[in-house]
């Protein structure tokens, strides 16, 4: 029998495949699609302190090879999803990881704080958010800021911490390092990258917002090629995201190195995408006799002779 589980920090997840945050809710949408017991992991919306009401519509806009979102995190907080949204996912057999977002470093200690003693298995910090105390920049574009909200996270944390990182930095495996350097347990990455879309028609931008973040395949080059950067730089397990539709997709993501991967944009057009992905990896393992996930991670080979520039 061949072995999918991965660790990540300590949790044994019994396969390597979730959602990606924001693209799934809780699960409650996709559970008459979706049987939640065969996924790794579920990967909840962002959660803040308190209720955000997001940006303006219209806040989301297809793109060619994908979507742009503006969504702005819009999300109940804290006290509902504990009340709603813990008590539903623990009726699964899956691993429950909750997306923390904030406006601030006390924002986002308040939400971990408060899910100290509850019954989840890791917690993913999205430091994409915009920092309102350095007027609107997110924190994971500053490797100082990347490492400073990580290391007040993790000691107020009782679960196992995951940095999620932004791509939308000169260098990746800086915020990479900086992250590790505060004490993260795991990264994920990527998050969406910045974009724009203009309705020529009528001479408008497509989002109220302006600007999105783009997700879907044409992210996905760029996503191996960050996730292939990171692994090199940091010895902690990285979860692979961005672009990915099928189980090819994902074994890239594997390939260069990360542990475990996010299915994300494929749900919005495929509600069984995460399945086909596991069912995917489990044929491809078979075909080419490897008994253990682990056989995977970071395996891509390297041409003799080559030498890799990131120029």
């Amino acid at each position: 029998m061949r072995n999918m589980s991965v660790n990540l920090a300590g949790v044994e997840l019994k396969n390597p495949v979730m959602t990606a945050s924001g693209t799934f809710g809780s699960g409650m949408e996709y559970s008459e699609f979706v049987d939640l017991n065969k996924l790794g992991a579920v990967v909840t919306k962002g959660v803040a302190n308190v209720p955000w009401a997001g940006n303006p519509t219209p806040r989301v806009a297809e793109v060619y090879g994908g979507m742009l979102n503006a969504i702005g995190l819009q999300n109940p907080g804290i006290e509902v999803f504990r009340k709603r949204d813990i008590p539903f996912l623990r009726q699964y057999d899956t691993k429950i990881i909750v997306n923390v977002c904030g406006r601030s470093k006390e924002d986002y200690c308040e939400v971990v704080e408060a899910l100290r003693d509850e019954p989840v298995d890791l917690l993913e910090i999205n430091i994409s958010c915009p920092n309102v105390k350095e007027g609107g920049i997110a924190f994971g574009q500053n490797p100082k800021a990347v490492e400073e909200i990580t290391a007040a996270v993790k000691k107020v944390a009782k679960q196992p911490i995951i940095m999620k990182l932004s791509p939308n930095v000169t260098d990746i495996t800086e915020t990479a390092k900086a992250a590790e350097a505060g004490g993260a347990d795991v990264l994920s990455m990527i998050n969406t990258l910045t974009g724009m879309k203009i309705d020529i028609h009528r001479r408008t931008f497509a989002l109220a917002n302006k600007t999105g973040g783009l997700s879907g395949p044409a992210v996905k080059p760029v996503a191996v090629r960050m996730v292939y950067q990171a692994a090199q730089a940091v010895k902690i397990p990285i979860i692979g995201m961005g672009g990915i539709m099928t189980a090819e997709d994902a074994l890239e993501f594997l390939l260069a190195g990360a542990a475990a991967v996010s299915v994300g944009t494929a749900n919005f057009v495929n509600p069984t995408a995460t399945l086909d992905v596991i069912e995917g990896i489990d044929a491809y393992m078979e075909k080419y006799g490897i008994e253990t996930i682990t056989e995977l991670v970071g395996a891509v080979r390297e041409h003799p002779g080559s030498s890799v520039s990131f120029a």
